[in-house]
């Protein structure tokens, strides 16, 4: 058993019949009154994301996990398929365990959350950023460049993002998978 202090972003929880998975958490310490934990949890097994506070010293019941690197092999309807980069094993996971599954791409290197007690996946984080390769944008035009104007892009795994009017066609862009936003284009 965990406490309310414990809690953390990644945590795995039991909670309501459920196991949930902690995104986003704030400690709050009011002037008044006790403090607490304001929290969104994501449901590992239907992607649900509810809001909930806990109080603190409230006692949580924690899942141990355990985090494996798996390479992402390809997509087979709502299922994704990887393998385990140490032993090779192979496993499927569905769709709604996957956090930025529209940047994921083929040989892509993953985080994958496992529970100990029966060994089901639990989620599927994706790494800081990934690189991706522009498939379609239109043309920027020469000299709009003084604002920070920017224009949709078309992605290798066909996932639609903005990006400055310099990208072109075929650039190598960094992105950051958790907001779904542009980084910096790379040279490769």
């Amino acid at each position: 058993m965990a406490s309310s202090s414990d809690i953390r972003k990644g945590l795995c929880i039991n909670y309501s019949n459920d196991i949930y998975k902690v995104i986003e958490f704030l400690h709050v310490k009011p002037g008044k009154g006790p403090a607490f934990v304001r929290t969104k949890l994501k449901s590992v097994t239907n992607g649900k994301v509810i809001d909930n506070t806990f109080s603190a010293g409230h006692k949580i019941d924690e899942v141990r996990v355990e985090t494996k690197k798996f390479q992402f092999l390809y997509k087979e309807g709502l299922t994704y398929h990887f393998m385990n980069v140490d032993d090779y094993n192979q496993i499927t996971v569905e769709e709604n365990l996957l956090d930025s599954y529209e940047f994921l791409k083929e040989g892509e290197i993953v985080t994958v959350l496992t529970n100990t007690e029966d060994g089901s996946s639990l989620s599927v984080e994706m790494p800081q950023s990934v690189i991706l390769e522009i498939s379609e944008t239109e043309p920027g035009l020469k000299g709009n460049t003084a604002t920070n104007a920017t224009k949709p892009a078309t992605l290798q795994t066909g996932a639609t993002i903005n990006v400055p009017l310099f990208i072109n066609e075929g650039d190598s862009i960094k992105i950051d998978p958790e907001k779904g936003s542009y980084l910096e284009r790379v040279k490769i």
